[in-house]
């Protein structure tokens, strides 16, 4: 990542797990032990620990793991007496975070994730991250072998989210990239037609909603560089885009970016990842220092579809803070938790 890439990060590169034992952890929250009537008592030395609660509806309609990295190692460190550690962690179990779905069992992920989400009358966020020829060859490459095997991909990774509500990120990085030149041009026409062709079958379903990322506010500009490439992907169909996934910088520029490419597009809404822009983005030394794990930074605005912005649909929580960029600055490889980067981040929030 160097020159015209300094404006993206890497994306987590590896799906989340776990999501039937959510399903199971909302069951036992709800009281749904078959077995409660002849149970003792917890003693107050094992008591459960303390699971993060949804959020209001109406502020945050999507949908809080309880079996998030964040939310196991905060009860871990809690139990343990790291108090402090515990509450700086807290801070990020306590959100909506996206699950990213990867190449294993697109229909199971989906499906669990969706149902979780349901169960606590809430709306699951998605990513789907697997075109082929993914980040360039970069800290997080990878994705489908091939065309065929990404709408295989995609056609299971839909009928597992059916007819439950979900909102989707659909593929960080790919329409960026082909702008930037880091995709190689014979890759091009191919990959529109995966993008317009998944925005289709997505938007089919009866309570998805679709955003193509469109980078970030300091990545492909001006702004009007990213009009052809979302129309060519099927941004018509699709309910808008997607700004800052997994960057950093601020809100209010990506902000007045959409607001411009939002007027090339007639009008299309947004949604601006703020889990780590808190500080904004790093600024002098090189391009790799401002988007791979870059110290300082912090915590962005909670996650909320009240923006105070007719256009701007929500601010999400996409890039899950606390998972790595790649393996930069001493981090582990891209998508995998990072305690130290997380309690960095929770720390310098404001």
């Amino acid at each position: 990542m160097y020159g015209s890439y300094a404006g993206r990060t890497c994306r987590a590169r590896t799906a989340r797990t776990g999501a039937g034992a959510a399903i199971a952890a909302l069951l036992l929250l709800a009281g749904c032990s078959s077995d409660s009537s002849s149970a003792e008592p917890p003693k107050a030395a094992d008591a459960p620990p303390r699971q993060p609660a949804q959020l209001p509806k109406s502020r945050a309609p999507f949908w809080v793991n309880p079996e998030s990295t964040a939310s196991k190692r905060s009860a871990e460190l809690r139990k343990d007496g790291s108090t402090k550690q515990a509450d700086l962690l807290e801070k990020i179990a306590a959100q909506p975070v996206a699950e990213w779905i990867g190449v294993d069992d697109p229909e199971g992920q989906t499906r669990g994730y969706t149902e979780a989400a349901h169960a606590a009358d809430r709306v699951a966020l998605l990513v789907l991250y697997n075109i082929p020829h993914r980040d360039c060859g970069q800290y997080s490459q990878g994705g489908a072998s091939d065309g065929n095997s990404y709408r295989d991909w995609l056609d299971k990774a839909a009928k597992g989210i059916g007819d439950r509500g979900a909102t989707v990120i659909l593929e960080p990085d790919a329409l960026p990239h082909m702008e930037d030149g880091c995709t190689p041009q014979q890759f091009h026409e191919e990959r529109y037609a995966l993008l317009k062709e998944s925005v289709g079958k997505l938007k089919a379903l009866p309570n998805t909603k679709v955003y193509l990322d469109a980078g970030n506010s300091s990545w492909v500009t001006p702004a009007d560089r990213m009009v052809d490439p979302l129309k060519r992907a099927g941004i018509d169909q699709a309910d808008g885009f997607a700004l800052n996934v997994s960057n950093f910088q601020t809100t209010q520029d990506n902000k007045e970016y959409g607001h411009t490419l939002s007027a090339l597009l007639g009008g299309k809404h947004f949604v601006i990842d703020t889990s780590r822009n808190g500080n904004g983005p790093l600024s002098g030394g090189n391009h790799e220092k401002a988007w791979c794990n870059p110290s300082g930074r912090a915590l962005g605005e909670p996650p909320t579809t009240h923006t105070g912005d007719g256009l701007v649909d929500a601010y999400l929580w996409v890039k899950r803070p606390g998972e790595s960029d790649g393996t930069c600055k001493g981090g582990p490889d891209a998508g995998q938790w990072w305690e130290t980067y997380a309690l960095e981040l929770a720390r310098n929030a404001r």
